[in-house]
Parts: structure tokens; C-alpha cells; sequence
């Protein structure tokens, strides 16, 4: 297989993370974990053992996932963006990383990691 195999899964709700979960066992990928704040993720990330993340962009609480996008890019770990609204809601600095909108798809997860590739 090629492209990512273990992926964080930076989401919020709850019933979504466990979708993107199931998509990933279906697609034949492993769940690296899942985080549902900035800090949790940043813990996932220095423990190590992933190769990719799926980064809801907007939070609980208003926190954004752009540090955690920092992070991964300083350890050359890509990621996709996953987003309700507009690619505008990407910040400016990450404009060029790939988008997976929302309502997920298993479809749409798939080619958002195949541009991992």
C-alpha cells in the first residue's frame, strides 16, 4: 500500500471522529488516535507513530487547528483539512494543503489521503 497508513483524526464531535474511524478500518488504514483539542493533539503528535492527519479546522471553544497543522509541517507529517465552510477558513499559511469537506464521504476521505501520497 502506498501513501499514509496511521492517521490522526483531529475532530470535536464525537460521533464524527468514530465515522472517520470506521472509514479509515474500511479503507485499510490504522487510527493513530484522536484528539478533540489542540493539546491532545500536540500529546499524539510528540508521542509519535503517525504518518498522516485528517484536522477538523474549527474546535470546541473556538480554538482553531492551526498550531497542530505547525506542528505536523515541522515534522514533515501531512495533513488535510477538514472543513464545513470554505477552503477561506484555511489560514492564509496553508492555503495550499488539500481540503476534505464536510458531510464526509468515504470517497472523499480516500482522495484527500491518496493527495497525501
Amino acid at each position: 500500500m502506498s501513501g499514509p497508513q496511521t492517521i490522526l483524526i483531529v475532530e470535536d464531535e464525537p460521533l464524527i471522529a468514530m465515522m472517520i474511524e470506521d472509514f479509515l478500518d474500511v479503507l485499510g488504514k490504522r487510527h493513530g488516535g484522536t484528539a478533540d483539542t489542540v493539546v491532545a493533539a500536540l500529546a499524539l503528535i510528540e508521542a509519535g507513530g503517525i504518518d498522516a492527519a485528517i484536522l477538523d479546522v474549527n474546535l470546541r471553544g473556538g480554538e482553531k487547528s492551526f498550531p497542530i497543522a505547525a506542528a505536523l509541517a515541522e515534522k514533515g507529517i501531512p495533513f488535510v483539512f477538514a472543513t464545513g465552510g470554505s477552503h477561506d477558513s484555511v489560514a492564509d499559511a496553508y492555503r495550499d494543503r488539500p481540503t476534505l469537506a464536510k458531510p464526509f464521504t468515504m470517497d472523499g476521505v480516500s482522495k484527500a489521503l491518496a493527495a497525501l501520497a
